[in-house]
């Protein structure tokens, strides 16, 4: 058995997108093909979000032509997006199988059609039959008697608790929604995903889970995202947009950002020793063009340069964002003191017993999942809302605060310009066209309005405001969505150099990474305390989920032990007890077993059916070589079925191997 060779999914071919006499994308070209996962990556405002509108089919081109296959499903995924409010969340994802649902009571029909009529011979009786065998096939390869486990299951992994299933959608923000679109369009299994930012409304453990989902599940799928350690566990392709134009390379992103680089140097290598060369030529032919003893060779020099293939040097960005922190005012030595917070809204307990100290200078990261109360305690901070216990700020503590929907509470019929104009004070507003050029909105981009601007330009607008006063506690909640990878290493050294206190909101792992020293851990009502980084948070976390020590109210996603746990008894919530790593490490060997057994079994099965079609086919195709068989249009209308058939039998194969491949490394 080999598996197939490459198949095009999407097919790109000489696009270029205009806007107002600008050039967004400059005919580029390329091909997604079934099995890659391809991170599109670039500034905020090169093309990202509009390349895969185009590709959605949402949006034209102004040139240049896009193809698929026939019969060839697209989920896509957009930034900005409105929910129907009228069904609970288990409702609305289960709209994921409304097409199977509609192919089931078609197949409910046929039968009872055919019960009823008595015409066995006739053609009308054998579409009838043939359509609904096609039905049949089609349901039980989709798994349809199982998709309300695969809609509980996937919901959970995405962070929702059962206890959620049966509220209604209006009753969450907008980031936990965005969460039951993704659950639908994973559902849905379409064979090419096209996903815009998919992380930015995740917390660490959902992130992770979607990491493991797209590896072991996906077709094919193309994705923007500015979280590097999502596209490095995820991709294994990357097409930067710069300038118009794409690089393409078969690796992850970080492998890509070394091989580009590496590129450029030999090509900058080999471009100045073939200008070096040219000049030698040029000097040549002037010193002797009018010698006529060195006429020939003169000639040849010139007719050599004519023919010489010009080495060209990748074009690279070189608009630079410069961020830097005003000078923070001293504050005292702890700015923020906080003993036994608690925070209840209702009957709803949000955490209770809080304790700690913020020293000034230090740089500590919020983390959780979303809903466990980490905006709030920002907002008692902030004294937004009222709470029970002690918080103290420090002396002369000024905060400067980013929030999560700071970028979209802009004006969005001001210009870049009047923004920041309307908040600047003093001698500030004689420097803001400076301050614009730092942020990229140098020259005319300061007179565009807010509403054309990008995700990531509007984040970059709001930011700017933050610097118009100096502060010496820096609240920042979220902020690196919608901000470009560029963007966020600049954002990040800024924080670094900040000589004030910083309390980061994030769920980026590669933000955080030696960044923060501090991590506060927001879960099952408490605030706990971690010295280190995020990564030895992360480390010692994955040794918590294996020994059970402490166990939250919502699924464990990447835990392996008890995610497995979870889809054998498909509760959100672990057993309590002491359970030892042995006993764990054993039931969790047991579960593996068993999917691999079953993988095998199914993998078997495929194969089997491959073979015995094949055979099939190559009888067919025999016959149809003959005179008669040509002429035959019954048996080349079951030979382009069965033909058909193999083909998706032929993609299930593929699809099942890789899952067991991933399962047995």
């Amino acid at each position: 058995m080999h598996a197939q060779t490459k198949k095009e999914m999407v097919s790109i071919e000489n696009i270029t997108v205009e806007f107002g006499g600008f050039t967004l994308l400059d005919r580029i070209s390329f091909v997604l093909n079934k099995n890659e996962r391809v991170a599109l990556v670039g500034k905020n405002g090169a093309g990202k979000s509009t390349l895969l509108k185009i590709m959605a089919g949402l949006q034209q081109p102004t040139l240049g032509n896009i193809s698929y296959p026939r019969e060839i499903s697209i989920g896509y995924l957009p930034q900005q997006m409105k929910l129907s409010d009228s069904r609970t969340v288990k409702e609305e994802a289960s709209m994921a199988f409304a097409n199977l649902k509609k192919m089931e009571a078609e197949l409910e029909r046929l039968h009872q059609e055919m019960a009823e009529r008595t015409d066995y011979d006739s053609d009308a009786y054998h579409a009838i039959i043939q359509r609904a065998t096609d039905l049949q096939e089609l349901l039980q390869m989709s798994g349809i008697h199982n998709f309300e486990s695969e809609v509980e299951k996937t919901l959970m992994g995405l962070g929702f608790l059962r206890s959620d299933f049966d509220r209604p959608t209006r009753e969450f923000s907008g980031g936990w929604r965005m969460r039951i679109e993704l659950a639908k369009i994973l559902l849905q299994a379409p064979d090419v995903l096209l996903l815009d930012e998919p992380t930015n409304h995740l917390d660490i453990e959902s992130i992770q889970w979607l990491e493991n989902f797209l590896a072991t599940h996906a077709n094919a799928v193309m994705l923007v995202s500015h979280d590097r350690a999502f596209l490095d566990a995820v991709t294994n392709r990357t097409i930067e947009i710069m300038l118009g134009n794409i690089h393409d390379y078969k690796v992850n992103y970080s492998k890509y950002v070394t091989l580009r680089q590496e590129r450029r140097e030999q090509q900058l290598r080999a471009f100045e020793n073939q200008q070096k060369q040219i000049k030698d030529t040029e000097d040549f032919i002037e010193r002797f063009r009018y010698k006529p003893t060195k006429s020939n060779q003169v000639q040849s020099r010139i007719k050599q340069l004519e023919k010489l293939e010009r080495i060209e040097v990748d074009e690279v960005d070189n608009s630079r964002l410069n961020l830097k922190f005003p000078p923070a005012p001293r504050s005292g030595s702890y700015p923020v003191i906080v003993e036994d917070l608690q925070k209840r809204y209702g009957d709803h307990l949000v955490f209770s017993d809080v304790t700690f100290t913020i020293e000034r200078g230090e740089k500590v990261a919020f983390v959780g999942k979303n809903g466990e109360g980490k905006s709030t305690l920002v907002k008692c901070i902030m004294q937004e809302i009222d709470y029970q216990g002690n918080l103290t700020l420090g002396h002369n503590v000024k905060i400067g605060y980013f929030a999560q929907n700071q970028a979209q509470l802009l004006d969005e019929n001001l210009s870049v310009f009047e923004t920041i104009d309307e908040v600047a004070v003093g001698d500030i507003r004689t420097k803001i066209r400076d301050i614009l050029g730092a942020f990229m909105f140098g020259g005319e981009a300061s007179d565009k309005k807010v509403k054309v601007l990008s995700g990531g330009e509007r984040s970059r607008l709001a930011m700017i405001r933050l610097l118009l006063e100096p502060v010496n506690l820096l609240i920042l909640d979220e902020p690196t969505n919608h901000l470009d990878l560029a963007s966020k290493d600049v954002l990040k050294k800024a924080i670094k150099e900040f000589d004030g206190t910083a309390i980061i909101v994030s769920h980026d792992r590669d933000f955080l990474d030696e960044l923060v020293e501090k991590v506060y851990e927001f879960g099952g009502g408490k605030v706990r305390e971690h010295i280190g980084g995020i990564r030895d948070y992360l480390s010692m976390k994955k040794l918590d989920n294996l020994q059970q020590l402490e166990l939250s109210k919502s699924p464990t996603i990447q835990s392996a032990s008890s995610s497995l746990k979870e889809e054998k008894s498909g509760k959100g919530e672990a057993a309590t007890g002491n359970v030892t790593e042995t006993k764990l490490s054993y039931q969790e060997q047991k579960e593996l077993n068993r999917r691999i057994r079953k993988l095998e079994r199914q993998v078997e099965e495929a194969e089997n059916e491959i073979e015995e079609l094949e055979t099939t086919l190559a009888e067919m195709e025999q016959e149809l070589a003959t005179p008669e068989g040509a002429s035959n249009v019954t048996m080349l209308q079951n030979y382009l079925e069965t033909k058909a058939k193999m083909d998706r039998i032929m993609n299930n194969w593929e699809r099942l191997t890789l899952e067991l491949e991933k399962e047995r490394s």
